[in-house]
C-alpha cells in the first residue's frame, strides 16, 4: 500500500533524501521509456535519476549541468560554459590529469562532454564494476577542480584555436550573424562558443573563471543520471557518499527577456573564399513546454513542412536539384528560441528562388490545415523512431539529458510526446499563424563575395 501523501511529506522532511515514487512501467504503448526510473533528491538539491536496464554489464553515467551560454549574462564574459567543458578535464585535487586518464583507460570508458545554450553535459560509459571509482573521480572534479593560471591560459588559447578552426566553415559565421540580428537583449544572441572578442580576452580573466565555476558548478544546477546494469539503492548510496557534502550555492542569474521583434530583419555575409551559398529563414518561436501545445504543434509542422518527406524537400532537393541540403531546426530551449530553416543552395543565381519557396511554405501552413492522416502518420513516425532509438543504456541517457537540463525529470519527454497526440490540424494552422509572421522573421544569406578567388591584375 502506498504511503499517504501527508505522512510521506513528513518523512521526506526528515530523511537524508526524498525519493519520488518510481514511474509506472510502460505497460501501455503511450510510454516511450522501456524501463521504470527513480528520482532521489539530496538535501543540497542535487538530483539523482536512476534507470536500471537489462543491458548487461555496462553503465552510462551522465552529469547534466543546467548551465550553458544562456547563463553568460555579463558583458565581455561570453563563452565560459563552453570553456569549463574544457577545464573540467584539467584534473582535480585527488585526480590529476594523468591519474584520471589512467583510470578511464583501465575501465575502457568512453568519455566526453558537450555544451549547448542551456546545458553542459559530461558523460561516460563503462563496466558496472567501475562505477564506484568513476563516481568518486567525478565528484572530486565537480567539488575540487584544480588549475593554476598557466594551465588556465593554455586552455583559453586552445578554446581560441577551436574557434578559429570552426571559423573556417561558413556555417559558424552564418549562425553568429543570425543570432546577432534576431536577438537584441537575450543571451541567445551569442553562440555557445561566445563572441570572438570575449574569447580573445579569456587569458586575462583567470579570477573570473573561478567565479563562474563557483556560481554554476553547484548541486542545485546538477542532475546525475545513471542508466544501466545497476540497482537504485546502490547508486543512491554512492551518490550520498561522494556528493552528499557538496555545498549548495545561492547564485541565480538574471536572464534578460528578449523584447518582441516588431519588424522583419535581413542580413548578408560575404564569404571570402569559394563556397556554396546559404539561405536561412528564422522566426521567433516559443520555449520548450510539456504543458502547452505551441511547442508540440511546431515540432510536427517542422517535420511535415521541411522534413525529408515534405513537398518542399522533394521539390528543391530531389526533383529540381537546386538545393544540396535543406533542414529545419527548432531546438528544445529554456527560453523562446528560433524556428530556423537552412538551405545550402547549389548555385548563387537560385538563392532568391529558394528563399521565396521557403517563405511560401511557411505561409502555406498558416493558412491550410494539415490533413489529419498526415498529422497522425507524422506523430506516429516520431514516436516510433524515438522508441527505436532507445536501444541501449547510453542511448537512453543521451536522449534524456536535454529533458533533465530543462525539467530535471524524464517525465518531460513523456509529457511532450503525449502533447503531440493532442494537436489537431486546426491547432497546427492557428499556432503556425501565430509565429510565422513577417515581423518575427529574420533572413540571413551567405555567398562568396564577387571578387573572391580573383587574381589581382598587374600593378595591384
Amino acid at each position: 500500500m502506498k504511503t499517504p501523501f501527508i505522512l510521506a511529506a513528513l518523512l521526506c522532511a526528515t530523511a537524508l533524501t526524498c525519493a519520488q515514487e518510481p514511474s509506472t512501467p510502460p505497460a501501455s504503448p503511450g510510454k516511450l521509456l522501456p524501463y521504470e526510473y527513480y528520482i532521489d533528491d539530496l538535501p543540497n538539491d542535487l538530483r539523482l535519476v536512476t534507470i536500471p536496464t537489462d543491458y548487461p554489464n555496462l553503465v552510462a553515467f551522465y552529469l547534466v549541468v543546467a548551465t550553458g551560454s544562456r547563463n553568460e549574462v555579463e558583458p565581455g564574459k561570453s563563452g565560459y560554459a563552453h570553456f569549463f567543458e574544457h577545464m573540467m578535464f584539467r584534473g582535480s585535487e585527488n585526480y590529476p590529469p594523468g591519474k584520471r586518464d589512467e583510470i578511464l583507460q583501465r575501465a575502457g570508458a568512453q568519455t566526453n562532454a558537450y555544451t549547448t545554450d542551456d546545458r553542459t553535459v559530461y558523460h561516460q560509459t563503462f563496466s558496472k564494476e567501475d562505477l564506484p571509482e568513476v563516481m568518486a573521480m567525478e565528484a572530486d572534479r565537480f567539488q575540487r577542480l584544480k588549475y593554476e593560471e598557466p594551465e588556465y591560459k593554455t586552455e583559453a588559447l586552445a578554446v581560441l584555436g577551436e574557434y578559429n578552426k570552426n571559423s573556417a566553415a561558413p556555417t559558424l559565421k552564418l549562425f553568429e550573424t543570425l543570432r546577432a540580428n534576431a536577438y537584441t537583449t537575450h543571451t541567445y544572441k551569442h553562440t555557445t562558443m561566445g563572441f570572438i572578442q570575449d574569447i580573445e580576452d579569456m587569458p586575462n580573466q583567470f579570477d573570473y573563471s573561478w567565479e563562474f565555476f563557483r556560481r554554476y558548478y553547484r548541486p542545485e544546477y546538477t542532475t546525475i543520471l545513471v542508466v544501466g546494469d545497476v540497482k537504485r539503492d546502490e547508486v543512491l548510496d554512492l551518490v550520498k557518499k561522494n556528493f552528499g557534502t557538496w555545498e549548495r550555492g545561492d547564485y541565480k542569474p538574471e536572464i534578460p527577456t528578449e523584447p518582441e521583434q516588431t519588424a522583419p530583419k535581413t542580413a548578408h555575409v560575404d564569404w571570402p573564399t569559394p563556397t556554396l551559398p546559404y539561405v536561412v529563414v528564422a522566426f521567433h518561436a516559443p520555449a520548450f513546454s510539456e504543458t502547452e501545445k505551441d511547442k508540440a504543434a511546431l515540432d510536427l509542422v517542422s517535420e511535415i513542412a521541411f522534413g525529408e518527406n515534405s513537398e518542399l524537400y522533394q521539390r528543391l532537393v530531389i526533383k529540381e536539384q537546386k538545393v544540396d541540403t535543406l533542414a529545419a531546426s527548432y531546438p528544445e530551449r529554456m527560453d523562446p528560441t528560433l524556428f530556423t530553416v537552412i538551405a545550402k543552395v547549389k548555385e548563387q543565381k537560385d538563392m532568391d528562388y529558394v528563399r521565396d519557396q521557403v517563405l511560401a511554405t511557411f505561409d502555406r501552413f498558416t493558412k491550410e490545415a494539415i490533413p489529419q492522416q498526415k498529422l497522425d502518420d507524422t506523430r506516429s513516425r516520431l514516436r516510433y523512431g524515438t522508441a527505436l532509438s532507445l536501444d541501449s543504456s547510453e542511448a537512453i541517457a543521451g536522449t534524456l539529458a536535454s529533458y533533465l537540463a530543462l525539467r530535471r525529470t524524464p517525465e518531460a519527454m513523456e509529457q511532450l510526446f503525449a502533447m503531440y497526440d493532442t494537436v489537431t490540424p486546426e491547432d497546427a494552422r492557428v499556432i503556425s499563424a501565430k509565429y510565422f509572421v513577417e515581423p518575427k522573421r529574420t533572413i540571413v544569406t551567405l555567398a562568396t563575395k564577387a571578387d573572391a578567388g580573383k587574381k589581382p591584375e598587374a600593378g595591384q
